[in-house]
């Protein structure tokens, strides 16, 4: 009589991390998770001659040298500037303003030549010929604002500073085409301090409510997730999902209509997007604008934040507060473009006219005088406080506001970047680093073997999200998609690469993407090391195949179907002693052609 017992099936070599830990794993953000993959992957560097390779942090391999050198030479003059004044070798004053441009041109005649020096050059023609600031003014907020014996005065921006960030942001933001009126800037410590203060602030004044409902984009960055689910906010997630799909069936990562068309919903206070995404690296295409344009027409009191750290990386980019800036608070983070993220330097811009002042002067009474009593410390007329300055007040919880502000060396480090841009006519760094990206991109598919996506003018390619579950079906079909959901969890290939190879990804599901896909990042490793991580990936997907067609074997042996508990990896050792070797010869030749017939069927298919 036939056993009942159920088939076995053939799987991938065993990992330390077994799949139930894996399961725990998955809990965690895909930032936690990654430092647990690190471990695995320097235990497997230590056992086998692999090198780690960590592609998992956005933080870049670069670094904008022009705007740094001119920095440290600024602060060479701004030291003589303080000795000019009092000098007792330990102790200096503070530099004079009156006829400091004039020393700045000599401090420069004296040293042609050094690195810095043509480039802080420019910095003060800006000022003078294209601001038209005063001179004296102008290389004195510098040269005191790099020493940093001050409070930030205005706590908001330095005067000239915010000016020149502004011209940064209309170059870079708004494709040199800005809407009609001028921006309002918060320099602060970076796009990470920003979203906290802006959070604040719209639950602080009313705009939000804990439960509130809100639209996040995406995939997105993991913490505006992880913010929304806090005991403070509590918030109800409307997903607007980058599902489009291309005709071989791969994404292409742009937002449907009907994905966009959930932004209708009058209960929507708030939508989330970072642009160009992230994992994704695709900005919005004009169709997808336009139709969030149109949409704002049917909810005019819809707020976005928009997170355009990657805008520099699209040819053209145009952001959110260009074409809708009354609804708009955008969030730009110099990080990733300068490789500057120890800096700490990121910046919040409301239009001068916006919804959200317009609405906080509509609060209900009790609202108003909730409000006035919060801010009426500041200033005699509470009600009158724009929205962004309430967000610096908020920011150090409104007792402190005088000494509130981004410091000053930080904000002068963060013009000089922005002027790096608008000094350069050319936008050769801006090129350069888009090459960078591009380049490993290229490295990357080469490693794969897989044919290029379409160009798609929109891709920063900062970032390559990969669905593996995407890859597994137009490769071998539905049922190698089966095998790999019935038997192992989305995070096991990342397990795999870092315990077999020391490679490093992150997990895309951890970002609200697709459960089985991957983040890999093009900004932080050797342009040949991303050949090496596509290698070291179908060398770990070829293992799941492998145990899949021997699976398969088994299933179509002469015991198939009749069950009989068979031991996978000795699958043909009992084909064998049923049938005689040739008929396990026999079988095997059967599965193999199965598995290649799907793979190019499915190939043929994706080329139509």
């Amino acid at each position: 009589m036939a056993s009942t017992a159920p088939l076995t099936v053939s799987l991938a070599s065993a990992l330390k991390t077994t799949r139930s830990h894996q399961r725990d794993l998955e809990q965690l953000s895909p930032f936690e998770l990654k430092d647990y993959l690190i471990t695995l992957a320097k235990d497997s560097q230590q056992l086998s001659a692999a090198t780690m390779l960590n592609a998992g942090r956005g933080n870049p391999n670069w670094i904008a040298t022009e705007p740094r050198d001119a920095f440290f030479l600024l602060g060479r003059f701004a030291m003589k500037e303080a000795r000019r004044v009092r000098d007792e070798g330990i102790l200096a004053g503070m530099p004079d303003k009156q006829g400091c441009a004039g020393r700045l041109r000599k401090f420069l005649s004296k040293h042609k030549g050094e690195d810095g020096r043509d480039f802080l050059a420019g910095v003060l023609e800006y000022g003078v010929k294209v601001k038209a600031f005063d001179a004296d003014e102008w290389v004195h907020e510098l040269t005191d604002s790099i020493i940093g014996d001050h409070y930030p005065v205005p706590p908001r921006a330095l005067v000239h500073i915010e000016q020149i960030v502004h011209d940064y942001l209309i170059k870079e933001m708004c494709d040199g085409r800005p809407p009609k009126g001028k921006f309002d800037l918060f320099p602060v410590e970076g796009g990470t301090a920003a979203m906290c203060y802006i959070f604040d602030s719209l639950l602080q004044n009313g705009l939000l409510k804990q439960g509130d409902t809100i639209a996040l984009f995406l995939p997105t960055f993991t913490p505006y997730i992880e913010i929304a689910h806090l005991e403070r906010f509590q918030f109800k997630i409307v997903p607007i999902n980058a599902s489009s799909m291309r005709a071989d069936g791969t994404h292409d990562w742009h937002y449907p209509p009907e994905e966009i068309a959930k932004l209708e919903n009058p209960k929507i206070k708030l939508a989330v997007t970072v642009n160009p995404s992230n994992p994704p690296s695709v900005a919005f295409s004009p169709v997808e604008m336009k139709q969030i344009v149109r949409l704002i027409r049917k909810n005019p009191d819809l707020v976005l934040v928009t997170d355009d750290v990657y805008g520099t990386f699209v040819p053209n980019f145009r952001s959110l507060m260009a074409e809708v800036p009354h609804n708009t608070i955008c969030v730009y983070s110099f990080s990733k473009n300068f490789g500057c993220t120890g800096w700490r330097l990121g910046v919040i811009a409301t239009h001068e006219t916006n919804i959200m002042d317009r609405r906080i002067a509509e609060l209900p009474a009790s609202w108003k005088k909730r409000l006035h009593k919060r801010y009426s410390a500041m200033t005699m007329e509470p009600e009158k406080l724009k929205f962004i300055d309430r967000m610096v007040a908020d920011s150090r919880n409104v007792a402190l506001n005088h000494t509130a502000g981004l410091s000053l060396p930080q904000q002068v480090q963060m013009g000089f970047f922005a002027l790096s841009h608008l000094l350069d006519l050319k936008d050769a760094y801006k090129h350069l680093t888009m090459e960078i990206v591009r380049k490993r991109r290229d490295a990357l598919w080469q490693g794969l073997g897989i044919p290029m996506p379409p160009e798609d003018p929109t891709r920063a390619w900062y970032y390559v999200e990969l669905d593996f579950m995407v890859w597994a079906k137009v490769m071998y079909g539905d049922g190698f998609c089966k095998y790999m959901v019935n038997n192992y969890e989305p995070v096991d290939f990342l397990f795999r690469l870092a315990e077999k190879t020391g490679v490093v990804l992150m997990d895309g599901g951890g970002f609200g993407g697709p459960p089985w896909s991957i983040r890999i990042s093009l900004a932080n490793l050797d342009d040949g090391d991303y050949a090496k991580i596509g290698k070291h990936m179908v060398a770990a997907a070829t293992e799941y195949v492998d145990a899949w067609k021997a699976s398969e074997l088994v299933r179509s042996g002469p015991t198939a179907g009749k069950g009989q508990k068979v031991k996978a990896a000795a699958g043909k050792k009992a084909a064998g002693k049923k049938a005689g070797a040739a008929v396990a010869r026999k079988a095997v030749k059967q599965a193999v052609q199965r598995a290649d017939t799907a793979a190019k069927s499915a190939r043929k298919g994706a080329g139509k």
